[in-house]
């Protein structure tokens, strides 16, 4: 078999897998959710978003550790960030029944304003780190330090919102699932990830390889669309059982962890921090999701309900073109 050809059918696989056991395992997390009382708001922001975007976890480790490819890593987080936006436009765009903006609750914007924060501390870390400006601790960047804290702080601030908010009728609807078998699933869907994430750097290499693309851009696009995969059938299956809330808290939880992702794969690449050997280009990454989350700020806030031509509000039209101005520039790079 051709080897471009090979690796290609080995890129759907694995992103299939991923996908596969990404599905499964949040309706896992949903169900654990259900059993232990956890309202909706709170398992698309903590719960369901950390499961999803535990594939950019391991991809990430196993690019800094394995194969030797930071690039892969940091493109990977920060272009999993601008596609976990876009997919945010692609549900007000399907969603008929409404305004997405108008129908969600405005907690999402204390999620919404954290993940500006942090997606302007990396981009400037990684701008910085190319300058040779970035202090560090050894060989892990002063900036994973402060990602970190800030998004302790990110979390500790939306569990106090949370526990002010009255709890909502269909926040237990109930599961025909144990809490031990929800348990042993989500164990298993995780061995899935775990073990796909490992394999999808060294596929990602050898795409790069063959194709004659770069690192970032393989990373930025193709492994952050496979990596997602979990955010957009998660999303999505939220949509269609109703739970807006649940789906955009998601989205935007899952930027708020990638972003700590990017803090961990700068400590577990010990050849020195990880902003200081990877391209500029991911700039542009950081700072496009930065101004796609200041967008999705305003539409939280004023809560747009016309659609521009019936097809979608002028947010997400936005975001759309935020993401295809973002692939280009991946793209002519690469």
């Amino acid at each position: 078999m051709n080897p471009i050809t090979l690796v290609w059918l080995q890129f759907l696989l694995c992103a299939g897998l991923i996908g596969f056991a990404g599905v499964r395992l949040s309706r896992y997390g949903d169900a654990i959710a259900n059993r232990t009382g956890l309202s909706r708001n709170w398992v698309g922001l903590i719960l369901l978003a950390t499961v999803t975007s535990l594939p950019e976890l391991v991809t990430g480790l196993s690019a800094v550790t394995v194969t030797d490819a930071p690039d892969i890593a940091v493109g990977d987080v920060l272009g999993s960030c601008v596609f976990n936006l876009m997919i945010l436009a692609l549900i007000d765009l399907l969603y008929r029944k409404g305004s997405l903006y108008k129908e969600v609750g405005p907690g999402h914007l204390v999620s919404a304003g954290f993940g500006v924060i942090l997606l302007a501390g990396a981009g400037l870390a990684v701008v910085l780190g190319a300058q040779g400006m970035m202090p560090a601790l050894g060989h892990i960047s002063l900036t994973s330090v402060l990602l970190l804290g800030i998004y302790l702080v990110a979390m500790r601030t939306v569990y106090l919102i949370e526990q002010r908010q009255p709890a909502r009728a269909d926040d237990a609807a109930p599961t025909g699932m144990t809490l031990k078998a929800a348990l042993m699933g989500y164990g298993m869907a995780s061995m899935v990830i775990v073990g796909a994430g490992i394999w999808l750097p060294i596929i990602g290499v050898e795409l790069a390889r063959l194709m004659g693309w770069t690192h970032s851009f393989v990373g930025t696009l193709f492994i952050a669309f496979a990596t997602s995969v979990p955010e957009l059938a998660t999303t999505w299956g939220a949509v269609r059982i109703g739970a807006l809330d649940m789906a955009v808290g998601n989205l935007l939880g899952s930027n708020l962890f990638d972003v700590l992702i990017l803090a961990l794969d700068d400590v577990a690449y010990v050849a020195g921090p990880i902003y200081t050997r990877v391209s500029q280009v991911h700039a542009a990454s950081a700072f496009a999701a930065c101004v796609m989350s200041a967008i999705v700020i305003v539409s939280l806030a004023s809560r747009p309900t016309r659609r521009v031509a019936g097809v979608a509000t002028w947010s997400s039209l936005a975001l759309l073109a935020l993401y295809l101005l973002n692939a280009a520039i991946q793209f002519l790079h690469g």
